[in-house]
């Protein structure tokens, strides 16, 4: 019967697993289902948050591109105006392309140097002329010399009074200098001729210039959004000149005012009732000259693209310059970096006793012209100060250094020099620091045409000595012979010449400016050449 039953299949014995490190391991087949579907990786749907930052991101960063393309654009577009507008130099390509492209690689290539002297010193003639609207449209009454000492960042300002009888560039003729810049424009030269008459005058090369009009002056103060500056003192003037040969009320309080642009002219032009007169004019416009730097150069003018445009536009219309595009950009860095809270002013003037100028008139065909001449009668005097303007205090050191040596000095002058004389000794005495100045006179037939000086220390006593040769033009001499010349005993011996009898100390000091009315007066021959009796 077992037989008949079915015979149970009887399953392997189980195999013993090995505890030998090389055994096999053990083939488990296919993997599960279900732990295939744990490793499968999970597709997640991303949430609002992200979808939402990137596309903020996304937004943000095309309009920074847009802005950042923008200005780019703007500044090519000014830049181009600028350089097509601000430069006395003619362009023949009047291309847009190439004025952006000469604009974009002005900005991204090396800045160009700036001229210089050897002495670190940069000049820039500032002018200020009156414009369409005015009377005497091109007459300069502002002139200026502005020196910039690269090395220290210093600034001097050197101001030049309108009415003072100059030379015409580099010609023998003179006239007063507010009506050279007409005259080159008459001749084609443009600035350059005024620019030979102050390197003439003030023994400085000039680097560069700068021309604004009174109504370019108005809109950029007025763009600023005005000034302040500190009034020294009440003005009243019931006849300032207007435009279209008018005249009107101009008064003002002593103290800080804020000034727009109207009210800023009429304060750097008014003179009458300024005790100083012209000088007086001059310090003002100094004073707002610096008012003006330290307002475009500040941070929310200098970043404000409105307020820039609106300057850019302003001075492109009227300012003229000879600083060219490639320079525009390290001049404009170089002004941000300079010290303008010590900035030197100085006015040659001929107001006080100690002034390096004099009142006199010459005649003209509409009667006796007001003007001003060196009192030395030369330009040595003005060209020494425009050399030490940043280190005046040397000059006034000079007096203590002379009145230490106790030089003494004879001035040899014939009768009719006798006035010339004494004005003479009362100069070396008073302001040069000289111990002792005695007068003797000679014959007049003795005069030389020349005046001479003579050292008889053996060049013991060079700071009296230099002091001389640096105020008058005098030719040094031999020492006079004792046993022939009976002279009194002196270190120097100064003989007046002819040509110091025909120019110095001509007119006088201590006398305000006269207001004369726009004219150019016509070139005429030198002081020199109208001996003065």
């Amino acid at each position: 019967m077992d037989s008949l039953q079915p015979k149970r299949k009887l399953s392997p014995p189980p195999q013993e697993i090995s505890s030998d490190s090389k055994r096999h391991p053990i083939d488990l087949g296919s993997e599960p289902a279900f732990l295939a579907s744990k490793k499968r990786p999970v597709h997640r749907e991303p949430s609002k948050n992200t979808s939402q930052r990137k596309r903020l991101f996304l937004g943000i960063g095309i309009m920074v591109g847009i802005l950042l393309l923008g200005w780019t654009f703007f500044l090519f577009s000014k830049f181009a105006h600028m350089g097509k507008t601000l430069s006395f130099e003619s362009r023949t390509d009047s291309s847009f392309f190439l004025e952006i492209t000469d604009a974009a690689r002005t900005l991204f290539s090396k800045r160009a140097p700036l001229k210089q002297t050897d002495e670190n010193r940069i000049n820039i003639l500032l002018l200020g002329r009156a414009g369409e609207h005015y009377p005497g449209k091109n007459l300069t009454d502002t002139i200026m010399l502005a020196s910039i000492d690269t090395k220290t960042r210093q600034v001097a300002l050197l101001s030049f009074p309108r009415d003072l009888y100059a030379p015409i560039g580099r010609s023998a003729n003179h006239t007063k200098i507010n009506a050279i810049y007409q005259i080159g424009l008459n001749t084609s030269d443009g600035v350059a001729l005024l620019r030979e008459t102050i390197e003439e005058i003030s023994g400085e090369p000039v680097h560069y210039s700068i021309v604004a009009d009174f109504d370019g002056f108005e809109k950029i103060i007025d763009t600023l959004g005005g000034i302040s500056v500190d009034v020294p003192r009440d003005l009243l003037d019931t006849r300032y000149p207007g435009k279209n040969y008018s005249y009107e009320t101009f008064e003002i309080s002593k103290g800080w005012q804020k000034l727009d642009g109207a009210t800023a002219l009429k304060y750097v032009r008014e003179r009458h009732s300024d005790p100083e007169g012209d000088f007086g004019r001059a310090k003002r416009q100094q004073q707002v000259m610096q008012a003006v730097r330290d307002k475009v150069f500040s941070t929310g003018t200098f970043l404000n693209i409105f307020t820039l445009s609106r300057l850019l536009d302003t001075l492109g219309a009227s300012i003229k310059t000879d600083i060219t595009l490639d320079e525009m950009e390290s001049f404009l860095a170089l002004v941000r970096t300079l010290d303008t809270k010590n900035i030197t002013t100085v006015v040659i003037d001929a107001w006080k006793r100690e002034s390096l100028l004099r009142v006199s008139h010459i005649p003209t065909q509409n009667g006796n012209a007001f003007v001003l001449l060196p009192r030395t009668g030369n330009w040595k005097e003005i060209r020494t100060l425009a050399h030490h303007v940043f280190s005046l205090e040397s000059l006034r050191k000079e007096q203590e250094r002379i009145a230490n040596e106790h030089a003494s000095l004879l001035i040899l002058n014939s009768p009719d020099q006798r006035i010339l004389a004494d004005t003479l000794r009362q100069l070396l005495t008073d302001e040069l620091g000289f111990e002792k100045v005695s007068l003797s006179e000679r014959r007049l037939e003795d005069t030389p045409k020349h005046s001479t000086i003579s050292d008889t220390t053996g060049g013991q006593k060079l700071y009296s000595h230099n002091a001389l040769l640096s105020r008058f033009d005098l030719e040094q001499t031999s020492p006079p012979d004792p046993s022939r010349d009976r002279y009194p005993q002196a270190d120097f011996i100064l003989t007046i010449g002819e040509d110091l009898e025909e120019n110095a100390f001509i007119g006088e000091t201590g006398t305000t400016p006269e207001e004369t009315a726009g004219e150019i007066i016509m070139p005429q021959a030198p002081p020199t050449e109208r001996k003065q009796r």
